[in-house]
């Protein structure tokens, strides 16, 4: 009993002691993911960790703020006292503990755990059934385990005794089925290694052809990574003949291996289709398995199910739990400079005005800003060199051109671009090294001109002890000079410092501030800092449904947003089959302008899918965009009930859409749709009153809306003036009129003479006029026929 009772003893003071270290650990942000970022689709896969941690409540390190030992809270040198104290504690009763008989069982509990020790056995050779002894002497060099040295078949081998030359004692440590399966690995992963090689050292198009032809053979050869890079290039057409059923066959593979990437993949096929029978449970499994191996995409995709409630039961807290996950490890990958700029091109507004709503600059603008740059130009310098930095707008990410210009523009004396060649010598790249002290001077010279990027920099040398000691007062001066001039990095280094305390008293209604001012401006690490802040109830009211919100935005942001731009080069290039498949999968991670495009794109009847099953696709995915709120969605949905596409012709749900578009987006083409319905009294009651009211409320909601309004309006006039002398006895009108007493007792005489007035006129106008120009003989004048009027139709 009493050994029994030590063993309660110390487990219990165990117990106490980590459930008071796990708190702390939990509250720890999620660091930096190591993983392979060359692939801009496929996501990261978390280790068993980072999925065991809680990212949730107490969470003291917000993103934008790395601590030092020296800024430590109130509260974490009281947890550290706790720790301490507690390792005391467990060191005492260690101590106690230290008797004959635990000694005894320890060691017995470490011989079992040596006995249950997989032992190496000799295969064939000259000590066939042998243990392996490790380490073995071999040409004068000790061996730790198996080895392929000194054979010419690379099979591996080990010596039963310690001096292999004295006893020639040896064996394989493999068969020659597991040796010939290794040696086919290894070259598949060399061939595999190749093509990663030339597919990222190469930004031309038949070079990543070539590259994808080596991975395709690294993939026939079971290669999972390979088969995962390759699987994907099927499906989206990506350097390779697209081809659902071979990526479907590959997806199948790996799934059988366990390959979270190949689970994420198989669910969004079961989910859209493709290839397979739509299956919304099958999809629900594999993207419920893809999230349990760590896929970021996967629980992305779960994160959007379980907000929207489609094919689960709608979960904000569920929804969150995805979420923040996905969005700890986007935060992580943030850089000082910001990352690369993504572009949601929608399909739909840009058929209607080409370029505009894009916002991509043309190839001749490029041309014409470059030219400019090369002739001096300071601000076209620095405006291409902020292009070149973060990418977009047409223009693909180079930090070496993002230098040059940058450059360019500070020796000219810009403090604009010394201030982001201090961040770019800050962050480091394969361009530019690293560099705080080179940082430092491009930052303070930036800053002493008053730029407000500049004095944001310097801040973060102070902060952080880069170059420069580091110092609280003077790194909060420099953030309070950048986000008094609207700087976003200022105004997110301000909410960090007073969230966390860090030079000032802590103060959670400043840091919210803060942190809302940085957000307007757009900054990834200012929506993610207000996420946490809204689902830990830190500084506001708890509120789930806006902390999702927050959390989807950041993850919005993530590197898998490169793929918007691929598809939407796809299209532009003609091949709508690659582009839709990408926009689905994007769809289903709950893209909006995905769900928009994917729509769009099905609606002009894409060949990929069946000709019957365009339109209740595209119906689906109007209907997911409407519900974030896109308005030409809505009225999408409008038409398709109006209609009958993908559905069945309802008057009453085409209205209810309309008037949802009219009430909350305040669509004037919704509008003009609604004046029609109620004057043709379709899904409602017919009322030319309302009709009128809707027409006007069109023309004010939109300047467009005022010409196709006028027109309609006439007819509606027209309309109105028939109804009224259908209504009235035209007879009993004149019989009721004396023309004695409005025109007086002669008035007859008066219309006669002007009768006769205009008559002679007209005779006098044609008679110059046949005198003027005298008619050929033999021709008549053509008769205009008279196309019959155009049947009305809905305005769509």
């Amino acid at each position: 009993m009493g050994r029994w009772a030590l063993w309660l003893a110390l487990m219990l003071c165990l117990a106490a002691f980590w459930a008071g270290v796990l708190p702390a650990v939990g509250a720890l942000p999620a660091a930096d993911e190591e993983g392979n970022q060359d692939e801009s689709l496929e996501s990261k896969t978390l280790s068993a960790e980072d999925q065991v941690k809680d990212h949730s409540a107490g969470t003291r390190v917000v993103a934008g703020q790395i601590f030092l030992e020296s800024g430590k809270s109130d509260s974490q040198s009281e947890n550290e006292e706790n720790f301490h104290s507690r390792e005391e504690e467990k060191e005492n009763l260690l101590e106690e503990l230290n008797s004959l008989e635990m000694s005894n069982l320890l060691n017995k509990d470490l011989e079992e755990a040596e006995i249950q020790s997989p032992v190496l056995t000799a295969i064939g050779g000259t000590a066939d059934g042998e243990p392996c002894h490790f380490p073995f002497l071999f040409m004068e060099k000790e061996y730790a385990e198996c080895t392929a040295d000194g054979r010419e078949d690379g099979r591996l081998w080990c010596a039963t005794t310690y001096d292999y030359k004295k006893d020639q004692k040896w064996g394989f440590c493999e068969s020659e089925e597991q040796s010939n399966k290794r040696r086919q690995m290894q070259e598949a992963e060399d061939v595999y290694q190749i093509g990663m090689k030339i597919l990222n050292e190469s930004s031309k198009k038949a070079q990543k052809k070539v590259a994808y032809q080596y991975l395709l053979k690294a993939a026939d050869m079971n290669h999972t990574k390979a088969m995962e890079k390759v699987s994907y290039a099927l499906l989206f057409g990506d350097y390779l003949k697209q081809n659902i059923q071979s990526s479907k066959e590959l997806f199948e593979k790996l799934t059988e291996e366990g390959s979270p990437k190949g689970q994420m993949a198989l669910g969004f096929l079961y989910a859209s289709g493709l290839g397979v029978n739509s299956s919304q449970a099958k999809a629900l499994v594999y993207y419920t398995f893809g999230a349990l191996g760590g896929n970021l995409i996967a629980h992305m995709i779960l994160g959007y199910r379980y907000w929207a409630g489609i094919g689960v039961l709608q979960s904000c807290e569920s929804a969150l739990t995805h979420y923040r996950l996905v969005a700890n490890h986007v935060a992580s990958d943030i850089s000082l400079t910001g990352g690369t700029v993504v572009q949601r091109i929608r399909l739909a507004d840009e058929v209607e005005n080409p370029g505009m709503a894009s916002g991509m600059l043309e190839e001749d603008l490029i041309q014409y800003y470059q030219f400019l740059a090369e002739k001096g130009d300071v601000q076209a310098q620095v405006g291409l060199g902020q292009l070149h930095l973060h990418g977009g707008r047409g223009v693909e990410q180079n930090h070496q051109r993002a230098f040059e210009y940058f450059n360019q523009a500070a020796n000219a004396g810009n403090s604009h671009a010394m201030a982001f060649l201090g961040k770019m010598y800050s962050e480091g790249s394969d361009v530019v090294p690293q560099s705080n002290e080179t940082a430092l001077q491009y930052f303070k010279k930036a800053a002493d001109m008053g730029n407000p990027v500049g004095q944001s920099g310097l801040g973060m040398a102070y902060l952080y002890g880069r170059g420069v000691p580091v110092n609280y007062e003077l790194a909060l001066k420099y953030f309070q000079k950048a986000a008094e001039q609207g700087w976003v990095d200022g105004q997110l280094q301000l909410g960090s410092m007073y969230y966390n305390g860090i030079g000032v008293k802590k103060d959670y209604k400043q840091a919210l501030k803060y942190f809302n001012l940085a957000s307007q401006g757009g900054h990834i690490l200012a929506f993610y800092n207000l996420a946490q802040m809204h689902a830990t109830g830190t500084g506001v009211m708890r509120s789930c449904h806006t902390a999702v919100e927050l959390f989807k935005n950041v993850c919005e942001r993530g590197r898998w947003s490169e793929r918007l731009m691929t598809a939407y080069n796809s299209y532009k290039d003609g091949d709508s089959n690659s582009a839709v498949v990408q926009y689905l999968l994007l769809a289903e991670q709950g893209y909006e302008v995905a769900q928009s495009n994917a729509a769009f794109i099905l609606d002009q009847k894409a060949s990929i899918v069946g000709e019957n099953e365009t339109y209740p696709r595209a119906l689906l995915h109007w209907n997911r965009a409407a519900s974030q709120g896109y308005t030409v969605a809505r009225i999408k949905l409008g038409d398709y009930h109006f209609y009958g596409f993908g559905t069945d012709v309802d008057y009453e749900t085409a209205f209810i859409h309309y008037r949802l578009a009219s009430e909350q987006q305040h669509s004037a083409q919704a509008m003009f749709n609604l004046g029609y319905m109620h004057e043709k009294g379709l899904g409602i009651k017919q009322d030319i009153h309302l009709a009128k009211r809707f027409y006007d409320m069109a023309a004010e909601a939109s300047p467009d809306a005022q010409v196709p309004v006028f027109l309609a309006l006439c007819k509606l006039g027209v309309i109105y003036s028939l109804q009224y002398i259908r209504e009235i006895n035209i007879r009993e009108v004149f019989s009721r009129i004396d023309m004695d007493q409005l025109l007086g007792p002669e008035w007859d005489l008066y219309l006669m003479t002007i009768i006769a007035l205009l008559l002679g006129t007209i005779i006098a106008y044609r008679q110059r006029q046949h005198q003027a120009i005298p008619r050929p003989a033999g021709l008549r004048p053509a008769v205009p026929q008279q196309e019959p009027p155009p049947e009305h139709q809905p305005p769509q």
